[in-house]
């Protein structure tokens, strides 16, 4: 039986459960290159910022799926930047040196609380990984309809989220069909097509 919580402040220790999992299940993603310790410094803020968080789908206690969301994206960001530059840094120091490629596309991450400021009040869903394992049993949009039961949509406009546009077919149908709506296409700073999906509610 499939169950749906948020993680709690006192599970960081668990972390590496999820960096482990979101290696298993994007094993050519570039956060995934940079390695299992960028990831668990990474999915540690979430867990350890008072406006963002992390829900997990379990099966009889194993972990199977997680969604990091933020309500308050910029600020998480700047966050991330203020408390863990060294140790992103350091984590990622290996990559960098096997990618050059990567310092650029590291960068721009690290720009990004600029880039994801807008007008309204919103939600981020960040990052959600299903185990490959699993198949298709609804497990990502379990944990969706999770986070839409958890945002007050009186008081945030929107949840937002952001995926690749090219060669990305399947999750940007997935989007759809959870009634995210596409609200705009653009190129990142490295050129990559991006679509940004809007549930309204």
């Amino acid at each position: 039986m499939i169950t749906i919580r948020n993680m709690t402040a006192s599970e960081h220790e668990s972390i590496r459960d999820l960096s482990r999992l979101h290696t298993r299940a994007f094993p050519e993603f570039f956060l995934t290159q940079l390695g299992v310790g960028f990831l668990d410094a990474l999915y540690k803020g979430y867990l350890s910022d008072e406006r963002s968080g992390i829900i997990v789908a379990e099966d009889n206690g194993k972990l199977v799926g997680f969604i990091a969301y933020s309500y308050d994206y910029p600020n998480f960001y700047k966050g991330l930047i203020k408390n863990h530059l060294f140790k992103f840094a350091f984590c990622s120091m290996g990559a960098a040196i096997r990618h050059p490629s990567f310092i650029k596309r590291l960068l721009g991450a690290f720009k990004k609380s600029d880039s994801v400021v807008k007008d309204e009040k919103y939600v981020e869903l960040a990052s959600i990984c299903v185990d490959p394992d699993m198949g298709k049993k609804g497990i990502g949009s379990q944990l969706i309809d999770y986070l839409k039961g958890m945002v007050d949509l009186n008081k945030f406009a929107y949840i937002n989220l952001e995926t690749d546009a090219v060669n990305n077919d399947g999750v940007n149908r997935f989007y759809r069909m959870n009634g995210f709506k596409l609200a705009r296409s653009y190129f990142s700073s490295e050129g990559r097509k991006m679509n940004e999906y809007r549930f309204e509610g």
